[in-house]
């Protein structure tokens, strides 16, 4: 058998691959895979975040210094920015409660209190997308790994009852390439854990961040609507 003709020279990464059997195999390449999945998501995720976080903090800092609503929000209020989604869903639903000859101000109140928590978590669910992605590597690797462990390990045993050889020699070629995929598992799981809960605190953050936004401009339309009472 191959793991038992190993040498200790013959140990590298690669040369466990390609001594391990067809079931070891596929679980090394479908965790070397989710590995890369998982930086993929991590790299563009990261500065997704930090796009919307930058973009939104400048924007309402801009919007709380403009003296005119109405101006500012045509010249930023259609910015690829989360806050400006929410500005701008809290316009149009303004322009339609106050458009006609009566307005109910209760009534546009809770409309644009809902239409703005609408356009929030619509902007959060759009940050959040992957994350679960993360969040299933990241739970399930480690058991992919493990199952590649204990498949390579009954393995080695197999061979080493075959041959009648329980020497360290022996044994420790077929347990590396074993081991080998449980590295793996944790190398993919590791990473795609400490991302996901970082990534959810940023997301958090920012959510909050939106929701003071929405709250503060609701109160702006409200006083608004007492004065046009």
């Amino acid at each position: 058998m191959n793991e038992l003709a190993m040498t200790g020279s013959d140990m590298s990464p690669l040369a466990l691959f390609l001594q391990a059997d067809i079931v070891v195999k596929a679980v090394i390449i479908g965790l070397l895979l989710a590995s890369i999945w998982t930086w993929a998501i991590i790299i563009g995720h990261a500065m997704r975040l930090g796009r919307a976080s930058r973009g939104s903090r400048d924007f309402e800092r801009d919007f709380w210094k403009a003296d005119d609503i109405d101006r500012f929000y045509e010249t930023r209020g259609r910015s690829d920015i989360p806050s400006a989604r929410v500005l701008a869903a809290g316009i149009a639903e303004w322009r339609r409660s106050t458009g006609g000859k009566t307005v109910d101000r209760e009534g546009a109140r809770s409309r644009l209190a809902l239409v703005m928590h609408s356009a929030l978590t619509e902007e959060v669910d759009r940050l959040a997308t992957r994350l679960n992605v993360l969040a299933t590597i990241g739970s399930v690797a480690p058991f992919v790994g493990l199952f590649g462990t204990v498949w390579g390990i009954m393995r080695s045993f197999t061979a080493i009852a075959g041959a009648n050889n329980t020497s360290l020699a022996v044994v420790a070629p077929g347990i590396a390439e074993a081991l080998f995929a449980t590295a793996l598992g944790l190398f993919a799981a590791i990473p795609a854990v400490i991302a996901y809960n970082r990534m959810s605190f940023g997301i958090n953050r920012l959510e909050a961040r939106l929701q003071r936004f929405a709250d503060g401009f609701h109160a702006t339309l409200s006083r608004e609507l007492e004065l046009e009472g």
